[in-house]
C-alpha cells in the first residue's frame, strides 16, 4: 500500500551532493520522493529560479518532493534572533508556494543540542517558552494559509513539543487546516508512548502532513537513547501501518537517517549505503 510513497531526508552527505546525483541515486535504490533541507532548498541562500530548478530536476529524476525541511528554533531569549527566524520560515513557505511543494517541516524549540538554548525550566519557563512558540505560529498560521502550503510540525526530543500530548496543544490552538504534525514515531517512544497506531488515528489524515520513517530505543530524559536501524528499536512498525491504512493515509513517509556513529564509524559517511539499507529495512516492516 505505501511502497510508491517511501522517501528519503537528503541530509548527511547527501547534503553535500548536487541535487542532480542525490535524485539520481535515490531513484536507483527504489525511492519514490526525496525530502530536502535547508542544504538545498534555502530562501536566502537559492534564488527562486535555483529553487524552481531544484523541483524541476527532482520531479525530472523521477522523484517527487515530499517535504521540505527547514527547521528552526522558536524559543530564544533574543527577540531579534527569534523574530529573523519567524521571517525565514515564512519567507521559505511563500518559496515553496511559487515552485509548487505543498509542505513544509520545523519544529518548536528549544534544541537541547544547541549549547546556547535556553533549558526549560532552568533558564526560561515553560510558559514564557509556550508564548514564544504561540506569537511565531499566529504568524505563520497566516502565511501558512494564504499561501495554501501545509505546516507538518514535529515533536522532538527536548523541545516544547517533542511527543503527541505535548503537539497537541499547539495544533488544537489554530485549528488551521494547513497545520498539522511531521509525524516521527520514534520520538514518542522516546517518551514511552508505545502505541504508535492510537497515535495515529489520534492525529488522522486532517493532521499528518507527513511522516519520518525512523527507530527509536531508551530514554528521552535520561539522554540514553539512539535511533537504530528501522526494525530495531521499539517502534510498533505493524501496528502504525495498519492504522495508516485504517484512515486512509496518502502522504509521504520519508526515512530520516539518524545513527549517526555507525553512518561514520562503519558507513564511514556512506549516506547512499545508509539509503540502500534502510529501504530494505522499510520493505521488510512494511510486511510484517
Amino acid at each position: 500500500m505505501f511502497e510508491n510513497r517511501i522517501g528519503f531526508m537528503a541530509s548527511l552527505g547527501f547534503s553535500r551532493m548536487p541535487a542532480k546525483e542525490v535524485v539520481k541515486e535515490l531513484k536507483e535504490l527504489g525511492y519514490s520522493a526525496v525530502e530536502w533541507t535547508g542544504a538545498h532548498f534555502h530562501p536566502r541562500s537559492k534564488s527562486l529560479a535555483q529553487l524552481k530548478e531544484l523541483v524541476d530536476v527532482t520531479v525530472s529524476g523521477g522523484l517527487a518532493v515530499s517535504e521540505v525541511g527547514l527547521q528552526q528554533d522558536f524559543v530564544c531569549r533574543d527577540d531579534n534572533l527569534r523574530e529573523d527566524r519567524v521571517k525565514l520560515f515564512i519567507e521559505a513557505i511563500e518559496a515553496c508556494a511559487a515552485v509548487g511543494i505543498s509542505t513544509i517541516n520545523t519544529f518548536t524549540g528549544p534544541a537541547p543540542w544547541m549549547p546556547d538554548a535556553p533549558r526549560i525550566p532552568k533558564d526560561i519557563s515553560e510558559g514564557a517558552a509556550w508564548q514564544m512558540v504561540l506569537d511565531a505560529f499566529s504568524k505563520i498560521v497566516k502565511s501558512l494559509e494564504k499561501s495554501k502550503v501545509h505546516c507538518g510540525i514535529e515533536g522532538v526530543w527536548g523541545h516544547l513539543c517533542n511527543d503527541y500530548y505535548t503537539t497537541r496543544p499547539l495544533i488544537d490552538h489554530f485549528k488551521s487546516d494547513y497545520l498539522g504534525v511531521n509525524f516521527d514515531p520514534s520520538h514518542d517512544v522516546l517518551k514511552g508512548n508505545f502505541d504508535s497506531g492510537w497515535i495515529v488515528r489520534q492525529w488522522g489524515t486532517k493532521y499528518i502532513k507527513h511522516m519520518h520513517l525512523k527507530d527509536a530505543i531508551g530514554v528521552q530524559q535520561s539522554g540514553l537513547f539512539l535511533f537504530p536501524f528501522i526494525g530495531e528499536g521499539r517502534v510498533d512498525w505493524k501496528g502504525m501501518f495498519a492504522a495508516l491504512g485504517d484512515i486512509g493515509y496518502q502522504g509521504y513517509m520519508s526515512v530520516e537517517f539518524e545513527s549517526f556513529t555507525y553512518h561514520n564509524n562503519v558507513l564511514k559517511g556512506d549516506t547512499r549505503e545508509a539509503a540502500r539499507r534502510s529501504i530494505v529495512d522499510v520493505r521488510a516492516v512494511l510486511k510484517l
